[in-house]
């Protein structure tokens, strides 16, 4: 659980020093840090998708992955959700209280959070969580320096959330063949890519509505390469 815990920490950090410059970071700072840790992400997922030994099982995983999410409607969920917690927090809730809960739904709802929890569990790789964790650092600091110091506390919820994942994923990885762990990895990593292209404000990619990928890579690691001969 490292990277969930340097996560974790970065936000308190992040939080806290946002509070120390409550004016905030000046906007070309912001822009230029996010777009560094753009390309990071971009680095990070193409090297997952590239440790690909079967593209045809990422490529039906992302098929099957995307019609699921699309007919789920995955991201209009959490956008429902976003909108719900606005509504309920916004005129209730104190400001702590309102920062607390609209932070915590930022950090822990993304591809980033269940996709790095799951490399970490499977294949003890770090990479995802500790970029995630500079990307929640930088925001904290932001999100702190006009919400207050109830960021800090949205820490908690993203160690329990992740690192729920990452044990559950830990757990299940003696049930899982190499190769399903290898594709389910490389799936993932695509969809890591997908979320450097959105913060690099390429393209607006749903991968919200693509994460089922990532589940069928697995049964597909075992049946496709029988079905289709090479």
């Amino acid at each position: 659980m490292t990277g969930t815990i340097v996560n974790a920490s970065a936000i308190v950090l992040g939080a806290l020093a946002g509070l120390l410059f409550r004016k905030g970071m000046p906007e070309n700072m912001r822009n230029t840090i996010m777009q560094g840790l753009g390309l990071a992400i971009l680095l990070i997922g193409l090297q997952m998708s590239l440790q690909s030994q079967e593209i045809l099982v990422v490529v039906a995983s992302l098929v099957l992955g995307g019609l699921t999410g699309e007919l789920l409607n995955i991201e209009g969920w959490l956008a429902r959700l976003g909108c719900w917690v606005d509504n309920r927090v916004g005129g209730t809730a104190g400001e702590a209280g309102k920062a607390f809960v609209t932070t915590s739904l930022i950090y822990c709802v993304g591809a980033m959070a269940i996709m790095g929890s799951l490399e970490e569990g499977l294949n003890n790789n770090h990479q995802i969580l500790f970029t995630k964790a500079a990307l929640d650092g930088v925001s904290a600091a932001l999100f702190a320096s006009t919400m207050g110091l109830g960021v800090a506390f949205s820490a908690f919820p993203v160690f329990v959330y992740q690192g729920a994942i990452t044990m559950l994923a830990a757990s299940l990885k003696g049930f899982l063949s190499p190769a399903a762990v290898l594709e389910m990895s490389a799936t993932g990593g695509l969809l890591i890519v997908g979320i450097g292209i959105n913060i690099l404000g390429i393209k607006e990619i749903k991968v919200g509505n693509l994460l089922p990928a990532i589940f069928y890579a697995v049964p597909l690691a075992y049946w496709l390469p029988n079905i289709i001969p090479k």
